[in-house]
């Protein structure tokens, strides 16, 4: 009875997995083997990889592809400069530590929706905030119109996530760093070290294996960017990441195979940043 005890505490966690996550991606690796048209039910036929060929050769997931990318650089890039800046920050011991931490774990609180939704009104050509700012600065003659292109709508989407993702970042950055031992910056202070000098050579190294955490979290945000790209444009072709394109070809199209396969796609490349995150989680730091 002692040895299976465990097991039976561990069965309704292992059926609700089994239900919600496993069956799931088995029966969506068996949709992407099959030609699965809901506007065709009766043409349903096993076809081995065609699928995955089939998206491979597609324009369309290519350009969806190339958005993703830019979307990872950029949130990646802005999440991890801005939250080490944060953390930093919060880790300058005042009265008011606690309020600021509270203020800045605000954006990564709001759903990515309304997050989205909110920054529309922010970018908005006509009566947005960020033109007015950027005329009352001088800094442009005539409104930005920051959705109606490629690329200014997916800086936009960078930005909006970075702003829903940086709280993370500076969260796991912070505790990196008050994990860090005082006395060796104390050593350092005795040896003759300044304060740039400190940061690079001590503050740096000891907090890139929290960063790395950061980092590989961000990349699998920005991957699966949904929310916030729907919000500000819609379900249009200007600014889809393959996470839209998955969207639209399984539930518009009403192509289950290929959406599938998509899906897997998204998956095998969420699993190669999952990886890095797990091996970071699980690195030893080492103060020597």
């Amino acid at each position: 009875m002692k040895k299976a005890l465990p097991y039976l505490l561990l069965a309704p966690m292992m059926i609700i997995m089994g239900v919600l996550v496993f069956y799931p991606v088995i029966v969506t690796f068996s949709y992407s083997l099959k030609k699965w048209k809901l506007t065709a039910p009766g043409d349903i036929e096993f076809i081995g990889p065609a699928n995955y060929v089939s998206v491979l050769k597609s324009s369309s997931f290519w350009y969806s592809l190339q958005n993703t990318l830019f979307l990872v650089v950029m949130i990646v890039l802005l999440t991890t400069m801005i939250g080490i800046a944060v953390a930093l920050f919060l880790n300058v011991e005042s009265r008011v530590s606690g309020l600021m931490l509270a203020v800045a774990v605000l954006p990564w609180a709001l759903p990515p929706y309304v997050n989205g939704v909110l920054w529309k009104f922010i970018l908005n050509s006509g009566y947005g905030f960020m033109n007015k700012l950027l005329i009352t600065l001088h800094v442009v003659d005539q409104p930005v119109e920051w959705l109606s292109s490629r690329w200014l709508l997916l800086l936009s989407v960078s930005l909006v996530v970075t702003w829903r993702s940086i709280p993370f970042m500076a969260l796991v950055c912070l505790a990196g760093r008050k994990a860090l031992p005082e006395s060796l910056y104390e050593a350092a202070k005795i040896d003759g070290g300044g304060s740039l000098q400190i940061f690079r050579k001590i503050t740096v190294p000891l907090m890139l294996p929290f960063v790395g955490i950061g980092i590989t979290s961000t990349s699998i945000t920005a991957v699966n960017v949904f929310d916030e790209i729907v919000a500000l444009s819609g379900m249009g072709d200007l600014g889809k990441n393959i996470v839209v394109e998955s969207y639209l070809t399984t539930f518009s199209f009403l192509d289950f195979g290929k959406g599938s396969a998509i899906t897997y796609l998204i998956m095998f490349l969420a699993g190669i940043l999952g990886i890095f995150y797990l091996r970071n989680l699980n690195r030893e730091v080492m103060y020597g």
